[in-house]
């Protein structure tokens, strides 16, 4: 499959830089009662990516589902080392988005969130978990680039 790399646009949620191996969801996740902080791996039976690590991806996951807890888990992730780099969104959620600012806050950790419109995440989706992607989202400017 020919993999489209380049510059993309994207509208920062949470500013940041991070980058690493793409790790697309093909299903929303609940970081609550979802995802193990401890390990970084999705812990949720029935998740098409159960198993997969998180820590050192750049995550792409359309949209959220679950309790607003589950942005205690994400910020904990963060504190761990064993979080996402960068997440990709298609909706934007700010139950997620607050994990990632909060770790932000306390841990000086960032971990950029990007929302991106349809064509573009359809490109970044083709590219697959072989591309390698970095996320650069300043308040004002975002920009997920494709290696």
């Amino acid at each position: 499959m020919k993999i489209d790399r380049g510059r993309f646009p994207g509208r920062t949620l949470v500013p940041g830089t991070g980058g690493g191996a793409a790790l697309p969801l093909s299903e929303p996740l609940s970081f609550w009662g979802g995802y193990d902080a401890a390990t970084g791996r999705i812990i949720e039976p029935r998740h098409p990516q159960y198993g997969a690590s998180l820590q050192g991806r750049v995550m792409l996951m359309a949209r959220a589902k679950g309790s607003s807890s589950s942005s205690s888990v994400l910020a904990e992730a963060v504190r761990n080392g064993t979080g996402p780099a960068a997440i990709i969104m298609l909706d934007r959620d700010l139950i997620v988005a607050l994990g990632c600012i909060v770790a932000a806050e306390l841990y000086g950790v960032d971990v950029p969130i990007a929302v991106v419109d349809g064509e573009t995440w359809d490109i970044l989706l083709r590219a697959g978990a072989d591309a390698t992607l970095h996320v650069d989202a300043t308040p004002t400017q975002c920009t997920i680039t494709v290696c």
